[in-house]
């Protein structure tokens, strides 16, 4: 028995089935996050009268600490507020630039064929701490030093290693011993991966933002957002700059092949900020949609609910052939379009007119058949066909810089570095929602920054070489990320907020998630619990940036007649572990007597929600 209505009406469903978790539900606010002490730690701030952003602040400096192997302080975190106070939804560019002497003809004269996903080539200027201060500014009701002291106690007393943490630790120990030893002085002490359930420190990652408290305290005499600014500003134009500065002048060597030193300079640090803008949306049967532009995959969700509007999917039947054929084919061609016409919209002109239009996704359908295709088919936005976008990355960067392949080396991270990132939510009482999607600054590809304990970012690596494309190395210009927090409302009201960590599967997974909530009657861990199919068919945006035409990766737990008749329709299905694809979870707000709702996905063990 189900009792629910169509489309998000209902606050969490009610069905006799069994779920893993149980929905979390209250009425004075609900976080979720990708680790259960960064989830305690927003729960906290509400309990203390704090609201969404300084929950969600206080989650993301606590799982910059805990999940370091998926994300870290000089990271990113692409963000999506809705004010309950303005009543309206912004997006917050969590992204930093690349560096003004990194450039393509830099790489063509170095002989750089493709950006490597490692080393100091693709750091961007750090984004977690600009990001959460102008956040807080603006929206928030704490001072950062009071959202940054759970993740300094962590730091400082230690959190227990979990099983995922220290396989990751424990497969790196030649790396972080040889290559990165700085990393190794931090995360192997006595040589080795500490034991699941031993207490790890990192005191010099807690002196970092005590830097920050310091300097919002010698100016708290001018307020609140004064603070706030000088604790930002004790990170890009203070000791921290000049730390991370100088120990990148040493080179380290890439997946190039060569060693390099860093290229951003004290100005790419210091003049950069997040910035405000309005989010890319679409009206999906009453809801609004809303997702950071193409500086992100996002709008490659926005795409396939266009596309996916004309079909019946109910009628198709849930993770039926039919549907998941229909959800991977749509998939194919919304991916497509993100390698041919998405880029930073302050220097590339992306045609969202056209690309969310209604016309664009009937002419778009039509290219839906029985059987599964094996082209990169991007859309003509005007001006034909892109030929860039058919072929590989690597080659279409050699030709246009008339250089000579390197050697790809195995970073071990896979097509779509579907294990990294993380995650986290929050909604309170008012109506403030918060989605953010923090990655990057992740162990494995940069060493830890002596005195600072965390490393810098690689998301540089996701630029292309050929100057004519959207998406062209430049400098001061953010990379495409995966990174794609989601936020729905609904006639201007807040509604929900959801994400996964993932890569390129992010938005292939919450698609599946949205949809198994609005069309199939599950409550919100239903929805997060059933299983999903992703496309590896397009470029990937990490290094070495492979594609693996006609390939779908599908959990286990499909049924396997409908692999079969996938693989019948010419699909080539990849069958992964049960439980292995992403992080998915999400809150809901506004339920029957103001009931908020959330649900984390059981994958990966350690995430968790909170409500009160």
């Amino acid at each position: 028995m189900t009792i629910t209505t169509f489309l998000g009406d209902r606050s969490v469903g009610m069905r006799t089935g069994f779920t893993t978790r149980p929905v979390v539900m209250g009425r004075r606010g609900v976080v979720t996050s990708g680790h259960y002490l960064a989830t305690a730690a927003g729960f906290r701030m509400m309990e203390q009268g704090g609201n969404a952003i300084d929950a969600a602040a206080a989650m993301c400096f606590c799982l910059n600490l805990l999940e370091p192997q998926s994300n870290g302080l000089a990271g990113e975190v692409p963000t999506l507020i809705y004010s309950a106070r303005e009543r309206k939804a912004y997006e917050l560019s969590g992204m930093g630039w690349s560096a003004q002497a990194f450039t393509i003809d830099w790489c063509r004269d170095h002989g750089i064929d493709l950006i490597p996903g490692d080393g100091y080539l693709p750091a961007c200027v750090p984004a977690a701490v600009g990001t959460w201060a102008a956040a807080l500014a603006r929206f928030g009701s704490m001072s950062f030093g009071e959202i940054l002291q759970p993740a300094i106690d962590l730091a400082e007393n230690g959190y227990p290693v979990y099983d995922s943490l220290y396989n990751s630790l424990a497969s790196n120990v030649d790396k972080f011993t040889e290559l990165y030893p700085s990393t190794g002085e931090v995360y192997l002490p006595g040589g080795k991966a500490p034991e699941v359930g031993e207490l790890h420190r990192n005191p010099e990652w807690a002196e970092t933002l005590r830097v920050l408290c310091r300097a919002e305290k010698a100016a708290a005499g001018r307020g609140r957002v004064a603070g706030i600014e000088a604790a930002r500003d004790a990170f890009y134009k203070g000791e921290i700059a000049e730390r991370i500065l100088d120990f990148i002048g040493t080179p380290v060597e890439d997946a190039s092949g060569s060693a390099h030193a860093g290229l951003l300079s004290y100005e790419d640090l210091a003049e950069w900020e997040a910035k405000f803008n309005e989010p890319v949306s679409v009206n999906y049967h009453g809801l609004d949609v809303h997702k950071c532009s193409s500086w992100t995959q996002g709008p490659v969700f926005l795409q396939q609910l266009t596309l996916l509007e004309g079909f019946d999917l109910e009628s198709m039947g849930h993770n039926s052939a039919d549907y998941l054929h229909t959800l991977i084919e749509c998939a194919k061609l919304a991916f497509a379009d993100r390698e041919a016409h998405y880029g930073d919209p302050k220097f590339d002109d992306v045609p969202f007119e056209r690309l969310l239009s209604k016309d664009y996704a009937d002419e778009r359908r039509a290219l839906v058949g029985d059987q599964a295709s094996f082209d990169m088919r991007p859309g003509d936005v005007g001006g034909g066909f892109p030929a860039y976008a058919t072929i590989g990355v690597a080659e279409d960067n050699r030709r246009a810089l008339q250089v000579e392949a390197r050697a790809v080396r195995d970073l071990g991270l896979g097509h779509a570095h579907v294990g990294d990132t993380t995650h986290l939510d929050a909604v309170d009482h008012e109506g403030n929602m918060v989605a953010a999607t923090p990655s990057g600054g992740w162990l494995g590809t940069s060493p830890v920054i002596r005195g600072l304990g965390f490393p810098l970012g690689t998301r540089g690596q996701m630029f292309y070489l050929n100057p004519a494309r959207p998406n062209a190395l430049a400098p001061r210009k953010r990379p495409r990320a995966t990174l794609t927090p989601t936020l729905v409302t609904r006639n201007g009201e807040p509604h929900m907020v959801f994400g996964t960590p993932g890569g390129d599967g992010q938005d292939q997974w919450t698609l599946q998630f949205f949809l198994n909530w609005a069309h199939f009657g599950m409550n919100l861990q239903e929805a997060l619990d059933a299983p999903t199919v992703h496309s590896v068919h397009f470029p990937s945006s990490f290094y070495p940036r492979e594609a693996y035409p006609g390939r779908l990766v599908a959990e286990g737990r499909i049924a396997g007649e409908v692999l079969a008749e996938l693989e019948r329709r010419g699909h080539e299905v990849e069958v992964t572990d049960d439980w292995a694809n992403g992080k998915p979870m999400g809150i809901r707000y506004g339920g029957p007597g103001g009931v908020i709702a959330g649900a984390v996905s059981p994958k990966g063990i350690i995430g968790h929600a909170l409500g009160w």
